[in-house]
């Protein structure tokens, strides 16, 4: 599933290729909040105006006001297109004037559209501070990496990136919530900025067109294919939930 770095990428890019040009027809065969009506209604004929990342989601800011919220789920693919889509399942179709166009897909039909999402409260990943996060933790006792990817305490942070984040913390994903002394939370405030603004970077530089897919062989210790970290850590596997977590024995553990 995309998190918020490889979502930062996209948006940046899906601007660039959409920004200022008309939306002529809107196609849905998958899941929205409202009817395909309602968004050919809605949206045909607007300027989009730019695309960003809203936690896990895409949002595209079309003029009037109105917003195209779309989140990819687990298995959702973008594709840009010229003139005529030829993806296999689609779930939605933008067509822009000049011909230019894009494709959701998803296999699974999970990926999902919302018109006009409503705001969240939640803050962002990137705009958590100290204080914020050592009131979520000490209000909880579960694993902290279950914290991290709850999207109603953090919005953008998914199962690589809490690995990445933890490990860069030396925080192991299995000290329980409340326990996390303050000097811990202090610097999971600085990884998770560092981390996550490095991977957008890193992404952009070496993929600098994509819309769509996850790179991330420059992750430091969630690397399935892989057993030891680039400082030679060995890297041990184990379940957080359902969630497959990797980590190192240089994760300092609180319980």
């Amino acid at each position: 599933m995309p998190e918020l770095p490889d979502l930062q990428v996209f948006s940046h890019n899906l601007t660039k290729l959409f920004k200022n040009k008309k939306l002529e027809k809107i196609s849905l065969t998958g899941k929205a909040n409202v009817p395909e009506k309602k968004l050919q209604e809605t949206l045909e004929g607007l300027e989009l105006k730019r695309v960003v990342r809203a936690g896990k989601q895409l949002h595209f800011e079309f003029e009037k006001g109105h917003t195209l919220g779309m989140h990819l789920m687990l298995h959702g693919q973008l594709y840009a297109f010229d003139n005529k889509n030829e993806q296999k399942f689609t779930v939605a179709e933008l067509l822009f004037e000049g011909g230019k166009g894009l494709a959701l897909t998803d296999f699974q039909k999970a990926a999902n559209l919302t018109l006009d999402p409503e705001p969240s409260d939640v803050p962002d990943a990137l705009d958590a501070d100290v204080d914020y996060l050592t009131k979520k933790l000490s209000a909880t006792r579960t694993a902290v990496k279950t914290v991290l990817m709850d999207q109603h305490i953090l919005r953008g942070i998914g199962n690589a990136y809490a690995d990445e984040i933890l490990y860069d913390a030396k925080l192991s994903p299995f000290s329980t919530s409340n326990k996390v002394p303050a000097e811990k939370v202090k610097q999971l405030v600085h990884s998770i900025d560092k981390v996550l603004k490095h991977a957008e970077e890193k992404t952009l530089k070496d993929h600098p067109d994509i819309i769509s897919g996850e790179f991330r062989d420059f992750l430091q210790v969630h690397q399935p294919k892989k057993k030891t970290t680039p400082a030679g850590e060995t890297i041990h596997q184990k379940p957080v939930g359902s969630r497959k977590t990797y980590y190192t024995d240089s994760q300092e553990l609180f319980d």
